[in-house]
């Protein structure tokens, strides 16, 4: 479950929360909010379980990775299968607490999360796969308050923030395994982009910051929406400057740091109501 590395459980459910305090206009349903939080554990641990059984093999030749369960023979392949499956059910349980839309939004990922693992064997990008699909949560937020999946376009401006956003820290995350994936055959946003990542990185944060303001003003938001929003995005680009894409370490510390934009933009969500 990674429960001892939980950016990824942050990763996950901010954008979740993002379009869950716009709809809600300020009015926060907790109940609604533990669901989404206990359950995006849940969905984050059942994808863990299922990387590990399909990249064993890979996981095996990449230090960082090497003692993971699956790998280390500590859970057995048909054991962890189990634990994503039991994982899987538990959190679409938990969201049909709040409505059964939402619990239908989660389920129609789960296809596109067990298939992630793939895509550095297939396709050129995996990042971007990535970016789709975990993003689903900000569709799921906003259907958690509304009931609704005909969605306004101020939550695909937020499924677009986030969407740019997870190219961004997942860019970082890859420079750390870089050498490793080389070597195996495997492809990544480090090996895709190379000595033109930061260029790169800073077009992402360009257009999941200019997302983020589409889709607050697409929502009437006050002004302090857009004042956070653009420190969220000074703090990205005071990251790319500071990281050291060569040096394992620098990107790790830069990928666990950046889920501060994520925060921001949730205070952005929540301020904006009030201004």
């Amino acid at each position: 479950m990674r429960l001892h590395a939980p950016t990824g459980v942050v990763l996950y459910l901010l954008p979740g929360l993002w379009s869950f305090s716009l709809a809600t206009e300020g009015r926060p349903d907790l109940p609604a909010v533990v669901c989404l939080a206990l359950a995006a554990v849940l969905v984050r641990g059942a994808s863990c379980a299922v990387n590990d059984v399909i990249d064993k093999d890979i996981d095996a030749q990449v230090a960082r990775t090497a003692s993971r369960p699956v790998v280390a023979g500590t859970i057995s392949v048909g054991n962890a299968l189990l634990f994503a499956a039991a994982q899987a059910v538990a959190s679409l349980l938990i969201l049909a607490i709040v409505n059964k839309e939402t619990a239908l939004v989660v389920a129609a990922s789960y296809p596109l999360l067990v298939a992630y693992p793939y895509m550095k064997r297939i396709f050129a990008w995996p990042t971007a796969w990535l970016a789709l699909v975990i993003n689903f949560y900000a569709l799921a937020g906003w259907t958690a308050v509304t009931g609704r999946i005909d969605y306004p376009p101020a939550v695909f401006g937020l499924y677009a923030c986030g969407f740019f956003w997870t190219l961004f820290h997942d860019t970082v995350y890859s420079h750390q395994d870089k050498e490793y994936d080389r070597s195996i055959g495997v492809t990544s946003s480090a090996l895709m982009f190379g000595k033109s990542s930061k260029a790169w990185l800073g077009i992402f944060i360009a257009l999941s910051v200019a997302s983020a303001l589409w889709a607050g003003a697409e929502a009437g938001t006050g002004w302090a929406f857009y004042v956070l929003v653009v420190l969220a995005g000074l703090l990205l680009s005071y990251l790319v400057v500071r990281v050291d894409l060569d040096v394992p370490k620098s990107c790790g510390d830069t990928f666990i740091v950046n889920r501060y934009f994520g925060w921001i933009i949730l205070a952005a969500a929540i301020a904006g109501q009030f201004t």
